[in-house]
């Protein structure tokens, strides 16, 4: 075995390369991050903001910039919990995964069911 290991070395040091079939390791490229961080950031980022319960998220969409997220809180408790007030916002996430905005689009009550 240390005979083979010799000669593998010599190889190697008379072409300057190794000899191993691997090519050299490339520079890893940013990974993205996928749907379910980016819901999870986003549900985060409008926690940290506006201090209310988050309920979900009930939309997640790739866009050209990033991602949109429809995260749905708590802003108001009653009771009964069917008179709770939601309310839906919009998150700006950036394909990097950083916050780049929030709106909120609509309040509802809990019990009511739209219109869908």
């Amino acid at each position: 075995m240390a005979d083979q290991q010799t000669s593998r070395t010599g190889a190697e040091r008379s072409n300057g390369k190794r000899q191993s079939g691997r090519s050299a390791p490339r520079a890893a490229s940013p990974k993205r991050p996928g749907a379910a961080r980016i819901a999870h950031l986003a549900t985060q980022a409008v926690e940290e903001l506006i201090g209310k319960e988050i309920e979900g998220v009930t939309g997640l969409e790739r866009t050209d910039d990033g991602w949109l997220v429809e995260v749905d809180v708590l802003e108001l408790r009653r009771v009964p919990a069917t008179t709770d007030v939601l309310a839906t916002y919009e998150v700006a996430i950036g394909a990097n995964g950083n916050l780049e905005g929030y709106r909120r689009i609509g309040r509802y009550v809990r019990g009511e069911t739209g219109q869908e």
